[in-house]
């Protein structure tokens, strides 16, 4: 094993790194070409305006959208996730009130939701499989007549499976359904194609963009309404007024065309990357189990539980690698996260899960060294276990 003194990075699902490139093209946007790009009646505010219109289109294409006015940039996927599940069913109500989830999405999500059973709305949160896949079954159940939204993450954050977005989309369009998914974790990683969902939501940070940036896909054909989170002067089609930030639309417009011309090149990466610390790990030794599935998940997304062994134990056993015990919003519990006690059949094991992130800056070094240093931990704690046997 190669020892390496500097810190190592593998909690991509939290957050990534801003990619030089990036903010090279955001910088001109912050002192130079400052306009505000809503006040097009100057040589300045048209530069702005110029900028972010270049970005829309850039993020469009990322996910398959001809026409660039169907992306509304918001301050990220929290937000656009907001106005997806609170505006959508506030407009349609006439005609439903139930709105359908699963029980491993995303806090923002769950709570989302949340608020919208205490204004009366009927929410289902529906169970996923062991694998955390989706019961298509359970979903099929659940809709009613009155079903006005389902909303289902297309890449997990914690344990990194990708749900059946295309079967998701074919049941809601026979059933006159609106589809939201949050693609935070999706969009740069793994193709998506917005032609499967009625919205769908975007992150910059998660993208190697710039953080307090995202967006939200809305279908303008057969045009999707919804009633806005706030009010203002109406911008970004009266979706979510307020000044647009130029230099982060920039960030993110940029960011996904970076993605987009890298994405298979890096999969196939990651890919291997996965593959090597996935066979190591289960080689090396026993009583491991990778949460998810095995095939139907981005590569760059490891959550493995480790019988007889704190998570939290043995991320101080390894200081100088960033890793998580569970998604970056619930991290500072001591609680194992909804999203492992959902599909763990075991609380303890719930509690000695890891999630382990690779990105577009993880070296084969740091796989190998991480992979090792893991082993070598979780060993050292089963030795001094008085549970584990000897």
């Amino acid at each position: 094993m190669k020892t390496i003194d500097k810190r190592i990075y593998m909690d991509y699902q939290a957050t990534t790194q801003c990619d030089r490139r990036v903010m090279e093209k955001m910088l001109p946007y912050f002192c130079e070409e400052f306009g505000n790009p809503h006040s097009t009646s100057h040589m300045m505010g048209a530069t702005a305006a110029e900028a972010v219109e270049c970005a829309r289109h850039k993020v469009a294409k990322i996910v398959g959208v001809s026409d660039a006015r169907e992306i509304v940039f918001t301050s990220g996927a929290t937000e656009s996730c907001n106005i997806a599940i609170q505006g959508v069913p506030k407009f349609y109500r006439e005609k439903g009130n139930r709105i359908i989830t699963t029980t491993i999405e995303h806090k923002c999500v769950l709570e989302a939701c949340a608020a919208m059973s205490r204004e009366g709305f009927d929410v289902v949160l529906l169970p996923v499989l062991s694998n955390g896949i989706v019961d298509m079954n359970a979903l099929k159940d659940a809709m009613t007549d009155q079903t006005v939204l389902v909303t289902i993450a297309w890449v997990n954050n914690e344990i990194g499976v990708c749900q059946p977005i295309e079967e998701i989309s074919k049941l809601c369009k026979e059933r006159g359904v609106i589809f939201h998914s949050d693609a935070a974790q999706a969009v740069g990683k793994v193709k998506v194609d917005a032609s499967l969902v009625d919205l769908m939501s975007i992150s910059g940070h998660k993208v190697y963009g710039p953080k307090g940036i995202g967006a939200l896909y809305v279908r303008i054909q057969p045009r999707i309404r919804l009633v806005p989170l706030f009010f203002g002067g109406g911008q970004e089609r009266g979706i979510r007024s307020g000044t647009l930030p130029t230099p982060l639309c920039v960030g993110l417009g940029e960011a996904c065309e970076i993605a987009l011309s890298e994405m298979d090149e890096e999969y196939k990466r990651l890919t291997e990357f996965k593959d090597y610390f996935i066979g190591k790990i289960f080689d090396n030794l026993k009583k491991v189990y990778l949460n998810g599935d095995m095939e139907k998940r981005i590569p760059g997304c490891l959550n493995f539980s480790f019988e007889g062994v704190e998570g939290e134990a043995v991320m101080l056993g390894m200081p100088n690698v960033c890793i998580s015990s569970g998604s970056a919003c619930t991290s500072r519990t001591l609680e194992p996260s909804h999203v492992l006690k959902a599909v763990s059949a075991r609380e303890d094991l719930a509690h000695s899960s890891l999630r382990i992130g690779f990105g577009r800056f993880t070296t084969f070094d740091e796989v190998e060294y991480v992979s090792s240093k893991l082993i070598e931990v979780v060993n050292r704690l089963r030795e001094m276990s008085p549970i584990w046997p000897a």
